[in-house]
């Protein structure tokens, strides 16, 4: 089993670092797998809706978006993680998430998602619930903890003064393991949810 894991800031060893590697301890320690992948660093554009994906099962853009698509294809659970810019995610990871989830034309489907969020003061719920919205689209028990998953901080060793953000980071990767764990027996047991996206409409009437 593994768990891919995103990160969203430009600082490879800032908060949003410091938190995954918490979750990765727990999900390790559980015998899950995790990689790190930095995205917040990279220069990553946005979606031009050219649909060429759909035709050739990758985004016209040749860059990290592309490398990462065949890693989520394989994990069982993906976690992102962003600090808070104007209280919303960072640019680069959502045009990178957006542009990831809709070329990779993998099925999603009882996949676990969480999202990670950070900030100096304020911001976090807001992010956290834009950050969110990838999961639920795409049919994703999405993990939650004893407290929305953030933490807060400056630089990447204030994290571990907020105890109790430490405390929550490291319960939601325990729900992540258990969650992961859990749909694979299930999997195993009754197989797969049977559902069908057939319907499609635009709302013009």
């Amino acid at each position: 089993m593994k768990v891919l894991m995103i990160n969203g800031s430009p600082d490879s060893k800032g908060c949003i670092a410091t938190a995954l590697n918490l979750a990765a301890e727990v999900l390790n320690s559980e015998g899950i797998e995790t990689e790190i992948i930095h995205v917040g660093n990279k220069d990553i554009r946005g979606c031009i809706a050219c649909l060429r994906c759909k035709q050739t099962g990758k985004c016209v853009f040749n860059d990290l978006v592309n490398e990462t698509a065949p890693k989520l294809k394989e994990a069982d659970g993906i976690i992102i993680g962003s600090p808070v810019y104007y209280g919303m995610p960072n640019g680069t990871v959502l045009s990178f998430m957006q542009r990831l989830f809709y070329s990779c034309g993998c099925d999603l489907h009882m996949k676990v998602g969480a999202s990670v969020v950070s900030c100096r003061r304020g911001g976090n719920s807001a992010a956290f619930e834009i950050m969110n919205q990838f999961f639920g689209i795409n049919g994703m028990p999405t993990v939650l903890s004893t407290y929305w998953n953030d933490v807060h901080g400056y630089k990447g060793e204030d994290v571990l003064a907020d105890v109790e953000g430490v405390e929550t980071i490291r319960n939601m990767a325990t729900n992540m393991a258990f969650l992961i764990k859990s749909i694979q027996a299930g999997k195993d047991q009754f197989g797969k949810p049977d559902v069908r996206h057939t319907q499609f409409m635009n709302f013009i009437r």
